[in-house]
């Protein structure tokens, strides 16, 4: 990720002229936290001008945690951040402050431009020792690294900092690591991955790698980049970490850029809600956004209030349990399930309300909505757009549960989409699909309650 735009490193040399600020010199008022299993931390570029920015989203939106940008080089092993040209010492009275009220930071080093301090720190023992003076200073528990670019093709850099991550944990177990990389649509390419594999070999823990699902300049549908890298990444660390898909997902986070991309792309609002749904459904462990003052600031916050949700800050309030009866949508028709026929692969359609039992749905505490003792499903668990919904029985698997979000619409967290009425047309008969969440009327169903 890259530095706001029109700013750059700013007096480098005038600011050293100040004195950096050690550990020893200040020092960390309240000691990190632990970070929850799941949790929003969006990416602050961090500078005298922005920092009291984490106060205002926390009082707007309630969300605690935030991934501070960018850590760089100034020379050998001190850092800056890079934004302001300040040293290390830093903004610990916002970050105390926030700490107070139950939150927490991760501090990232590297990015699109400045480079990381393992480029510039040649000593395996000297590196470590800057890692913990940052760990010491801010009372941090989490150490991220947005390693891209020229700094991704330093092989020499990249093993020694490994190096260095693994001593680090060994002094201090409770030091967490976070890798932010490139994704393609299909997941991590070659480099990246060979990253965290010499990270692994190294004995590092690695407890989030964190995609930065922005820019892909394909020309496709940025939420659909997004959901199909986090599959593939999923896949990639499954095979990596020898775990399972599901918890590959945990060591997951997701970052997009907060409406406009730089390659024409736009990531919406509404993507934002169907991202977080995905996650929640599927248990990635964070979402973060860039970026809280250039991006979000100007919308009142709304990103941060919708990744919040996935930290249990808010949002999409379930469906009531237990509830029975019709569902209905586009038009005024209800959810039917075609001729009232209660076997495997029957079409789950619209119709007109009638009061039948084929359109009497239960709405369960598990998220499945149940008809003639099934299951709503999306055919051969589908992701893509235009799977068809049917009748199936009740199995468990992600392709039968629905999140009804608070503008109407349906999601199933599996495939990130929506419940949708093909066409969109409201004739008799018209089957239900899965599609690409818009908010648009053939996507609003109101449940039973």
């Amino acid at each position: 990720m890259r530095i706001r735009d029109g700013i750059a490193a700013i007096a480098a040399l005038g600011t050293a002229a100040g004195g950096i600020l050690l550990g020893g010199a200040t020092g960390a008022e309240a000691a990190g936290q632990t970070l929850p299993a799941h949790f929003a931390a969006p990416y602050l570029q961090i500078d005298g001008n922005t920092a009291n920015d984490m106060a205002a989203d926390r009082n707007a939106t309630g969300l605690n945690h935030y991934t501070l940008a960018f850590l760089i080089p100034r020379s050998g092993c001190t850092p800056y951040w890079e934004a302001s040209g300040d040293g290390i010492g830093a903004y610990t009275s916002q970050i105390n402050a926030l700490k107070a009220a139950g939150g927490d930071v991760i501090i990232s080093s590297g990015g699109a431009e400045g480079g990381e301090l393992a480029e510039t720190c040649t000593s395996v023992s000297s590196l470590t020792a800057a890692y913990a003076n940052i760990v010491d200073t801010y009372g941090v528990t989490r150490l991220d690294f947005d390693i891209e670019g020229g700094t991704l093709d330093d092989t020499a850099a990249n093993q020694r900092r490994n190096q260095a991550l693994a001593a680090l944990q060994q002094q201090d177990p409770s030091v967490q690591v976070s890798y932010t990389l490139a994704v393609n649509p299909d997941g991590l390419p070659g480099k990246q991955y060979d990253l965290l594999t010499d990270a692994k070999n190294k004995g590092v823990d690695v407890s989030a790698v964190n995609i930065m699902t922005m820019d892909f300049g394909d020309g496709q549908n940025a939420l659909d980049d997004a959901l199909s890298a986090t599959r593939g990444t999923a896949s990639q660390l499954a095979g990596l970490y020898s775990v399972s898909t599901s918890a590959a997902y945990g060591r997951i986070g997701v970052t997009p850029i907060a409406g406009q991309n730089d390659d024409n792309e736009y990531f919406s609002q509404s993507d934002a809600q169907t991202l977080e749904t995905f996650a929640a459904g599927n248990g990635v462990q964070y979402l973060s956004f860039w970026e809280v003052d250039q991006y979000d600031k100007p919308t009142g916050y709304a990103y941060s209030r919708i990744f919040n949700k996935l930290s249990g800050g808010g949002g999409t309030t379930p469906p009531p349990s237990g509830a029975t009866g019709r569902i209905t949508g586009y038009g005024g028709k209800c959810v039917d399930v075609a001729g009232a026929n209660a076997s495997n692969g029957s079409a789950v359609q619209l119709y007109d309300c009638n009061g039948t039992g084929a359109q009497s749905w239960t709405v369960a505490s598990d998220g499945t909505l149940q008809a003639l003792g099934k299951c709503m499903d999306v055919t051969a668990a589908g992701t893509a757009n235009g799977a068809q919904v049917q009748l199936y029985d009740c199995n468990g698997s992600g392709a039968q549960v629905w999140r009804h979000q608070a503008n109407g619409e349906l999601v199933n967290p599996a495939s990130g989409k929506c419940l949708d009425a093909t066409g969109p047309s409201s004739a008799n008969g018209t089957r239900l699909q899965i599609w690409t969440c818009y908010g648009s009327a053939n996507q609003q169903w109101n449940l039973p309650s």
